[in-house]
């Protein structure tokens, strides 16, 4: 019987970034999810803070070399890979000169937004799931985690929902009430257009604040996790769940929460079969 094949797209992941709830949920629940039997890849974007020497990470050249067009500019998608030997497990990091190379998460050393988060995360979404391709590889689950991988629901049910890697795959997204303050660029919108998704899908969210953006990955979602207690009691992610018919895991915990959440999973692979 072939394996499940769980995709993890992490906005954070322990040791790479700063030890949070977040992070520490990158790091071990794909870790705990393999040992349960399933087939893993996991994905981050390969911020400025990342020391590469320390870490051992390295380019994959087969998998580098797309040009990702964003809003009609060229930009090189270069893929690099570390190991987490005690887990048996490899990281894939999303990686660009202009996008990454010597920059934080997501403010500048002033703590200001930067401003092109917007494109940063139509790179990171469209880079995780061309690598994929290249990979030839068809996950039966994408995990989100973190609102840097907000847009890859959409993405997966717009402009990838014809290819044969993903026409299948249920979508999963963990909530984090922690996100940014402010809007994206008021042309995201038109870069969103220009990757042909329609005004229909891009209408509804205003001006793609954090709530915007989490209100589209709830939307574009199959189903959803609360990721911390702080999620699951926020009263303005109540709000956006209020109306939703979609399966819900309530926060499942420090303890036993692989088990839970390979629990959830199972309920979209029996509607796969």
């Amino acid at each position: 019987m072939e394996k499940p094949k769980i995709l993890f797209v992490n906005q954070e992941i322990f040791p790479y970034t700063a030890e949070t709830p977040m992070s520490k949920m990158g790091r071990f629940l794909p870790q705990g999810i393999q040992e349960q039997g399933n087939e893993i890849r996991t994905f981050m974007p390969r911020y400025g803070t990342i020391n590469e020497r320390r870490n051992q990470l390295h380019e994959v050249i087969r998998l580098s070399g797309i040009n990702l067009i964003i809003n009609d500019t060229d930009h090189p998608l270069i893929i690099k890979v570390a190991s987490i030997q005690s887990a048996r497990m490899q990281i894939y990091f999303i990686d660009n000169e202009e996008f990454f190379y010597k920059r934080n998460l997501f403010c500048d050393a002033e703590g200001n937004f930067y401003s092109d988060n917007d494109e940063r995360c139509i790179f990171f979404a469209r880079g995780v799931l061309e690598t994929v391709k290249k990979l030839a590889w068809a996950p039966d689950i994408i995990h989100c985690s973190g609102w840097f991988s907000s847009l890859l629901p959409l993405y997966v049910k717009r402009i990838y929902k014809d290819s044969p890697l993903f026409s299948h795959a249920k979508i999963i997204t963990t909530l984090y009430p922690d996100g940014f303050d402010g809007d994206f660029s008021a042309v995201f919108p038109k870069k969103l257009a220009f990757d042909n998704i329609s005004n229909r899908d891009i209408n509804p969210y205003g001006h793609f604040s954090f709530h915007d953006l989490t209100r589209l990955a709830i939307d574009f979602s199959d189903g959803i996790i609360f990721g911390n207690a702080e999620a699951e009691s926020s009263q303005w992610i109540s709000g956006l769940m209020e109306n939703t018919k979609k399966p819900v895991l309530a926060y499942p915990g420090e303890d036993g929460y692989v088990e839970k959440i390979n629990a959830f999973y199972a309920k979209f692979l029996k509607k796969k079969k």
